[in-house]
């Protein structure tokens, strides 16, 4: 047999047959195979057969295959030995918990109840990576059963020497042991949990070792002084000093942890570990450690600063790979924020400089990236003299993704600025190439700037605003690209603050209906939400007289969500300007949708009022919306008709008693005879909610007039519910039953992305197509 780790592998059964087991993965090679009985079949085996209680003599797999499970024992070479270790251990914690198969079987000392945490320990070495992972998940509850030593003793050794899985597994496992310190006996026994830690900070995948790495900086915290010396340190020194660069990787991000609480000499050592790592041979090893420079240098003394990682600090800086370079610059922060501004200017500003231009456009944009950071790390006077001129050659690079992260980082510059001298440094020194970014031939620049420019409105006060920012503001409302006009209109709060928007109307207007009428529907639905922040600035008679039939257009859309927010946008402005507003221009327009012969745009009607009753209050719903809505229960699509009466349901609560009594019920009970199914399911819903506002405002109801007892009607249906909530064959016919137009129409419909006539896409089966997947039980008459 092979014993190769690689392969699946050959077992000989107790049959004489051969059977193919599991991938070696977390297992030990002393799984049972079934034995066969009289007739040539396979049965379990006994209890006293079960892994961890007693191995049978005819173990089913050779003795050259027991050295080969996966692992670190054995799939890494080293040797049968420390893989049957590593078996004992599993076979063990399984025997000590319950059984691993056979249901009904006891553990070994008989409890069934600890058979759930044998299964858990079985599923550690299952070939299915779901079940190992839903185990690993779990490891606490296997931990609790075991107990605290047995837990140290056998559970973290047999996890320490299996650690050879998939990544999801191995990232699980990682994750968990971070929170096992109380599992393994708390404080004193945490170095226990070092082990599986240190090899999992050690694999390929990344993200894995970026978990063991945060999971042994929690755990690092938990050891004293004396065990971290003892036990902490020399496993970051193994992981700095280990052949691969995955060990070494992982070991940059310890160095912050352990060095506050080390003794002075171990101190020394930690520091040249971390040196030897930023001048490492392998580009992976010195960007982990630059990016773990500035945490380092948090933690270190200030002439351990001075003396060691400003010279580490200026090699990373000119690194041959730009990926190291940039991470110097996030480092350069933490750095600057340490020193005083006689040593930021001798030590980190020549740096600093040489990384504002900076060959690579990586660089470049990093330092546009952290200017803000920057600029409050090294001070004003520093920022006056050397940081403003470096922004001026960010905001005209070369490359448009340096000028884009230079065009975010504008307002913020200005507002951190000193106040004495603020307006004069931004007129004279920013301004002047922002007006030119104004024109950028990148649309992505343009609407980075266009995302903060109005912020600069309230620094430079309203002069300055008028006679320098607005000719900006009005240039950039009529950009060719739709995202610049947006982020301008999305910020228009900023300018109404300092001069108004009058002075924007003219512009503004054109503008809006450009946007308004974009081929793309998300750019429409966009303006649809600063529509109220528009109304509220711009007042009610520039809203009727310009904006007015912009809305109502919108509710006509041919893609749902265009619509569906045009309805919420009714509802909000009707806050913002009162019922009696409402009254006279907007529920009018609503109302003469009913007669559309689009089916959708009756649909919307209905919305509208849906969403317009409660804003409206009972008087305006009662006298003009609910006649509508009675009206439209004998519409001819069975898709309005159960939605007049959910709209009845809705607006329900809001009416009297006597519209209930005298006009709603009627034609809920009418709708409740309904040839169609759904019609009919809603109808009864609306019923009952109608009878239990009327029973709440001690209304007489009769029994007939409620829902009766289930099956007293053979013609009324429930409305199915979702896939795998009902069983029940499907109908014959039922798919014939229905046209395309009412199948698709049923709700809630899904946002389209490229609306068009004929073009509106559903988030699921509506009522109708429901009815495909189950029978329909008869509910009772009204």
């Amino acid at each position: 047999m092979n014993p190769c780790p690689c392969f699946f592998r050959l077992g000989k059964g107790h049959g004489g047959s051969f059977r193919l087991l599991s991938p070696p993965v977390f297992w030990s090679s002393d799984l049972q195979l079934r034995k066969r009985g009289p007739g040539g079949g396979l049965y379990p085996l006994s209890r006293h057969s079960v892994p961890g209680l007693r191995l049978p003599p005819t173990s089913g797999l050779s003795p050259a295959s027991q050295g080969a499970g996966r692992g670190l024992g054995a799939g890494r070479g080293l040797g049968a030995q420390r893989a049957a270790e590593t078996r004992r251990r599993g076979k063990n914690m399984a025997g000590a918990a319950g059984p691993a198969t056979g249901s009904g079987a006891a553990g070994g000392d008989g409890d069934d109840s600890l058979y759930p945490i044998a299964v858990l320990i079985d599923e550690l070495r299952n070939e299915d990576v779901q079940l190992r992972l839903n185990s690993i998940k779990k490891l606490s509850t296997i931990a609790l059963a075991l107990g605290v030593e047995r837990t140290r003793t056998e559970l973290l050794p047999f996890l320490t020497d299996t650690i050879y899985d998939e990544d999801e597994v191995l990232l699980a496992l990682a994750e968990q042991l971070g929170n096992f310190t109380g599992l393994v006996g708390g404080p004193d026994f945490a170095h226990c949990l070092l082990p599986p830690l240190e090899s999992l900070a050690t694999v390929e995948e990344t993200v894995v070792r970026d978990k063991a790495v945060e999971s042994l900086r929690q755990i690092s915290q938990e050891h004293t002084p004396v065990a971290l010396e003892a036990h902490f340190v020399p496993l970051v020194k193994r992981l700095a000093s280990g052949d691969w660069f995955t060990s070494r990787t992982s070991a940059c991000g310890l160095f912050s942890v352990c060095y506050p609480r080390a003794s002075i000499a171990v101190k020394g050592e930690i520091r040249q570990y971390f040196r030897s790592l930023c001048s490492d041979d392998t580009p992976m090893v010195r960007r982990a450690a630059a990016s773990k420079l500035g945490e380092f240098a948090k933690v270190l003394e200030l002439d351990s600063v001075k003396s060691e990682i400003v010279p580490l600090f200026t090699n990373l800086a000119s690194d041959e790979q730009d990926s190291v370079r940039l991470l110097a610059v996030e480092a350069c922060v933490s750095i600057a924020q340490l020193l005083s501004q006689d040593d930021i200017e001798a030590l980190v500003m020549p740096t600093l400089r040489q990384a504002a231009e900076d060959k690579s456009w990586r660089v470049r944009y990093m330092v546009a990236d952290k200017f803000s950071e920057l600029q409050k790390a090294v001070g004003p006077k520093i920022t006056l003299n050397d940081l403003i001129p470096a922004f001026q050659n960010l905001l005209k690079d070369c490359e448009a993704e340096v000028r884009a992260a230079a065009a975010h980082k504008v307002k913020e510059l200005c507002e951190n600025l000193p106040m004495e001298g603020r307006e004069t440094i931004i007129m004279n020194q920013i301004l002047p190439y922002i007006k030119e970014l104004v024109s950028d031939t990148n649309q992505h620049v343009k609407s980075a700037l266009a995302s903060v420019i109005m912020g600069l409105s309230t620094i430079l006060g309203k002069e300055n605003t008028i006679e320098h920012l607005l000719p900006l503001f009005l240039a950039q409302l009529k950009d060719e690209c739709p995202e610049v006009r947006l982020n301008i209109i999305s910020n228009l709060d900023c300018v109404n603050e300092v001069i108004g928007i009058r002075q924007l109307s003219q512009s503004l207007l054109p503008a809006i209906v450009e946007l308004a009428e974009d081929a793309k529907w998300r750019v429409r639905l966009a303006i649809i939400e600063y529509m109220p922040l528009l109304a509220g600035q711009l007042g009610v008679e520039f809203f009727d007289e310009k904006l007015n039939s912009l809305c109502m257009a919108w509710l006509v859309d041919h893609v749902y969500a265009i619509r569906e927010a045009a309805t919420n946008n009714l509802m909000k402005l009707v806050h913002k300007f009162g019922t009696e507003w409402a009254q006279n221009t907007i529920v009018p327009k609503v109302l003469v949708m009913a007669n559309d012969p689009n089916y959708l745009h009756r649909m919307t009607t209905l919305f509208c009022i849906n969403a317009l009753s409660e804003a409206c209050g009972q008087e305006i719903t009662t006298k003009q919306m609910l006649p509508i809505v009675l009206k439209m229960a004998g519409d001819q699509v069975a898709n309005v008709r159960f939605n007049v009466a959910k709209s009845l349901q809705k607006i329900g609560p809001i009416l009297d008693t006597d519209a209930l009594q005298e006009e709603v019920k009627p034609v809920l009970q009418k709708l409740g005879q309904d040839e169609d199914m759904d019609v009919k399911y809603f109808a009864q819903e609306a019923i009952s909610a109608v009878a239990q506002r009327l029973r709440k405002l001690d209304f007489p109801v009769k029994d007939s007039e409620e829902p009766s007892a289930l099956g007293a009607d053979k013609n009324h249906f429930p409305r199915p519910r979702g896939p795998g909530e009902v069983t029940g064959k499907v109908r014959p016919g039922a798919a014939a039953r229905g046209n395309e137009a009412r199948a698709l129409s049923s709700l809630p419909e899904r946002t389209a992305e490229f609306g068009g006539p004929g073009e509106i896409f559903y988030s699921g089966p509506g009522p109708e197509l429901q009815s495909l997947v189950s029978e329909r039980s008869p509910l009772p008459a009204v």
